[in-house]
């Protein structure tokens, strides 16, 4: 039986080598696979925080572009912008009125977005709370079965099951329950700067993070200066004890197709280890790169795949939204 498969990325800020490692390869590899799969640019999203209108649509049209690069093709997959879909914001409000207040507090995305919004003085937006919500309308409008997600999107694909299965059991069979899939490896790239912190779009520094564009001049320089950690300087695969190394490890073993733990034995230093993931990351970005060249170059055939892919995407989710209102008791139009 095929699958269907959605999964999104958010436009705030430039595509990065944990985005790529954590869950874009594995876009480009369902891609591949023969199943039903939608990946959506989720600009919606973005605006949760404090943003620049040009620059979001910036990003929106960067990604886009990125992940046709990456090798996800419009032929075997539907790529589009969320808010060119109008069902995705019709179908939200249905799971604020299933979700409890309770439970999208306890987002740890939440959490820490808004502990940073308070400390700056930028103050909470409602929809910074709200859009554990639109992200589950996001997957269930289309059916999904399966998410393909970096770690840190495990909870919100949980809370998507917990609200499919409260709506069905509600109002009657509507939604699939879908399930996360993670990476076996690099599930979750950090900060090259600071180890114990995801390798996030936003941060405010960029040192320690390499984006998909980076020059390789560029992302051997801060693969080089990443931190380690201190001690004899011997090569462990040690999360806990050695958080610096093995991100470094992990990150090789997601480019060369190896385990982490068996990499670190043919290392004696730090500075070795290094050249080689500088060495791997800039191969392993060298053809999305050119591609991505070749493909900004002519904005215009970008647009039609997301134009195309948006009249794809509402056709398969205005039916499981029309649905969806029928079942909670509104009259249909």
């Amino acid at each position: 039986m095929t699958k269907r498969i959605f999964s999104g990325i958010k436009p705030t800020g430039h595509l990065t080598l944990g985005n790529y490692l954590g869950a874009v390869r594995q876009w480009v590899a369902a891609d591949r696979a023969p199943d039903e799969a939608l990946f959506c640019v989720v600009d919606l999203h973005a605006l949760t925080v404090e943003h620049e209108p040009a620059r979001v649509r910036r990003l929106s049209r960067q990604a886009a572009t990125l992940l046709l690069a990456a090798g996800l093709s419009p032929e075997k997959c539907t790529l589009f912008v969320q808010s060119h879909v109008d069902e995705h914001t019709r179908l939200a409000y249905l799971m604020e009125c299933t979700a409890s207040d309770g439970e999208l507090r306890r987002m740890i995305q939440y959490k820490e977005k808004a502990a940073r919004a308070q400390a700056t003085g930028e103050g909470v937006r409602l929809s910074l709370l709200t859009y554990p919500a639109l992200m589950a309308a996001d997957i269930l409008a289309y059916g999904a079965s399966e998410v393909p997600v970096g770690e840190d999107q495990r909870q919100h694909v949980e809370l998507t099951r917990d609200l499919a299965v409260r709506f069905n059991q509600r109002y009657g069979h509507t939604f699939t329950v879908p399930k996360a899939t993670l990476p076996t490896v690099a599930a979750r790239v950090m900060d090259l700067q600071d180890p114990t912190s995801k390798m996030g779009k936003s941060h405010e520094s960029g040192a320690g993070i390499v984006y998909l564009l980076d020059e390789p001049a560029v992302i051997a320089k801060k693969v080089m200066r990443a931190v380690t950690d201190s001690g004899d300087g011997a090569v462990v695969y040690d999360r806990e004890a050695r958080p610096g190394v093995a991100n470094l490890l992990d990150v090789l073993a997601a480019c060369s197709g190896g385990d982490p733990a068996v990499l670190a034995d043919g290392y004696s230093g730090y500075g070795a280890l290094k050249r080689d993931v500088a060495d791997a990351v800039v191969e392993l970005l060298r053809p999305l790169q050119e591609r991505h060249a070749g493909l900004a170059a002519d904005p215009g055939a970008v647009e039609k795949v997301l134009r195309e892919g948006a009249e794809r995407a509402r056709a398969l989710a205005r039916p499981v939204v029309n649905r969806a209102y029928e079942a909670i008791g509104l009259l249909a139009p």
